[in-house]
C-alpha cells in the first residue's frame, strides 16, 4: 500500500506546474482524479502529447464539459467527497462555476482547496496570465542564470514549473497533516511567481544588507571565491556540430581539493604557482586558470575527466546529454530510473516513466499507469465515487456534458 491510497484529490489543473504536483501525489498513492474536455484539447494539452504524456501518469481521468451546468453540478458533487481540490487557473474560474473554497468548505468542512494561480490572489498583478518563460524574468531567474552582456540568456526550460508543481504537493502534504490536528480543511494561495523570487535569496539579501545588486556570473559562484569552478571542454565529439560537443563540471571548494586536483593534473610546473595555492589567489586568476585546465581537458574525454577527479577526491561531472541519461548512465541504469510502463497508452502506445526520485522502504511507490485519455474513467470514478449507474454515465455522454 502507497503512503497516500486514502486521499481523494479533484485536479482542475493543466499544462506543467500543477500536474507536476498532482503527478508526485499519484505515484505516491493518492488517486488524482483529472478533470479534462475534448473540446479544450490544444497543443501541450493533447492526450498523445509528450508533454501531457509526461505529467499526468498514475491518474485518472473525467470528461467535463463545464459549459454545461449538469457538468458544473457533477463537479460541485465531487468536490463534497475530495479531500482536496487544485487548480492552476487565473483567478476566479472555479468560483465561476460555483466550485469555488467558500461554497464547497459550507458542505465539506475538511476539503482542502490549493490555487496554484501565477501571481497569487491578491495585489496589482493576481489576474496576470502567466508561464514559466515570463515567471523566470519577472522572478529575476533569468536575469541571474544569463551571461554578462546577454538579458535575452536564461533558464532553457520551465524550472519554475517544477518548482511550483513540488510546492503545490509540499502545500498538500502540510495542509493533510494540519487537518489531523483541526479536523478542518483550508485554502492555500500558492504563488508561482513568489516561488521563483525565492530561488533569488542570496541575491536579494546581498542588495538588502549590502546594497549590492547582482549580476549573472556565468558557471562562477557569485557570493564564493571558489576556483577553479566551471565547465570545461573535452574530446570525444561525434562531430563539429555544437550539439555533440562533450564538456565536463569541475568544482575544487576548498585549498586541500585544489592541492587533489594539481596531484589529478599531474602536478605541472604553472599549478605550483604560489599564488594558486590560495583560494583568493586562485580567484584573481580565475580566468587564466580556466584555460589552464581546459588545455588539459581538451586532450580527454569527459567521462575521464570525471573519473580521474572523482579518483583523486575532486568533485566532478560529466555535462551529460539526454542520450546520456537514457542510454549510458550506468547510475541511472543501475537504479532502473528510467523504465517503459508495462500498459500501452491507448493512443500514444508504448511510453517511459521516469520514476519518482524517492524510496519507501514500507510503502513502496512503484507502480506506474500511462496517463489517461479524457473520459476513460467516466464510469469508474462516478460510480465509485458518486455511486452513479453505467445508464446514468451513458445518457450523460450522449448528452454531451460528460465529454
Amino acid at each position: 500500500m502507497r503512503p497516500l491510497e486514502d486521499v481523494k484529490i479533484l485536479d482542475f489543473t493543466h499544462v506543467l506546474a500543477g500536474p507536476f504536483g498532482t503527478r508526485v501525489l499519484a505515484d505516491m498513492g493518492a488517486d488524482v482524479v483529472k478533470i479534462m474536455s475534448a473540446v479544450r484539447e490544444t497543443g501541450r494539452t493533447q492526450q498523445d502529447s509528450p508533454y501531457y504524456l509526461m505529467w499526468n501518469r498514475n491518474k485518472r481521468s473525467l470528461a467535463f464539459d463545464m459549459r454545461h451546468e449538469e457538468s458544473r453540478q457533477l463537479a460541485r458533487r465531487l468536490a463534497d467527497e475530495a479531500d482536496v481540490v487544485i487548480d492552476n487557473f487565473s483567478l476566479g474560474v472555479l468560483d465561476r462555476w460555483n466550485l469555488g473554497y467558500e461554497i464547497v468548505s459550507e458542505t465539506n468542512p475538511g476539503v482542502i482547496y490549493v490555487q496554484m494561480s501565477g501571481m497569487g490572489a491578491t495585489g496589482p498583478w493576481s489576474d496576470f496570465v502567466t508561464y514559466a518563460p515570463t515567471i523566470h524574468g519577472l522572478g529575476g531567474l533569468t536575469y541571474l542564470t544569463g551571461v554578462p552582456g546577454r538579458g535575452d540568456i536564461g533558464i532553457g526550460y520551465s524550472y519554475n514549473d517544477h518548482q511550483a508543481g513540488l510546492h503545490g504537493a509540499i502545500a498538500v502534504l502540510a495542509a493533510l497533516e494540519g487537518r489531523r490536528s483541526t479536523g478542518r480543511g483550508q485554502r492555500v494561495d500558492l504563488s508561482q511567481f513568489e516561488v521563483g523570487v525565492n530561488f533569488a535569496g542570496l541575491a536579494l539579501l546581498d542588495w538588502f544588507g549590502n546594497g549590492r545588486s547582482a549580476s549573472p556570473v556565468t558557471n562562477r559562484e557569485p557570493y564564493d571565491n571558489n576556483a577553479p569552478h566551471g565547465c570545461y571542454p573535452c574530446a570525444g565529439a561525434a562531430s563539429d556540430a555544437l550539439v555533440d560537443e562533450r564538456w565536463v563540471a569541475i568544482a575544487c571548494m576548498s585549498d586541500d581539493q585544489w592541492c587533489r586536483f594539481r596531484n589529478v593534473l599531474g602536478d605541472p610546473e604553472w599549478a605550483r604557482d604560489p599564488a594558486l595555492a590560495t583560494t583568493r589567489g586562485r580567484s584573481e586568476a580565475a580566468e587564466i586558470l580556466d584555460q589552464r585546465i581546459a588545455e588539459w581537458t581538451k586532450g580527454l574525454t569527459a567521462e575521464v575527466v570525471m573519473e580521474r577527479c572523482q579518483a583523486g577526491g575532486v568533485p566532478a561531472g560529466v555535462v551529460q546529454t539526454g542520450l546520456d541519461l537514457c542510454e549510458r548512465d550506468p547510475q541511472l541504469k543501475l537504479s532502473g530510473f528510467l523504465a517503459e510502463i508495462e500498459e500501452p497508452h491507448p493512443m500514444a502506445g508504448r511510453t517511459y516513466a521516469d520514476r519518482l526520485p524517492i524510496y519507501f522502504e514500507r510503502t513502496p511507490c512503484d507502480e506506474y499507469r500511462p496517463a489517461p485519455v479524457v473520459g476513460q474513467h467516466n464510469a469508474e470514478v462516478l460510480s465509485e465515487w458518486l455511486g452513479m449507474s453505467e445508464e446514468d454515465v451513458r445518457r450523460g455522454e450522449e448528452a454531451g456534458y460528460l465529454s
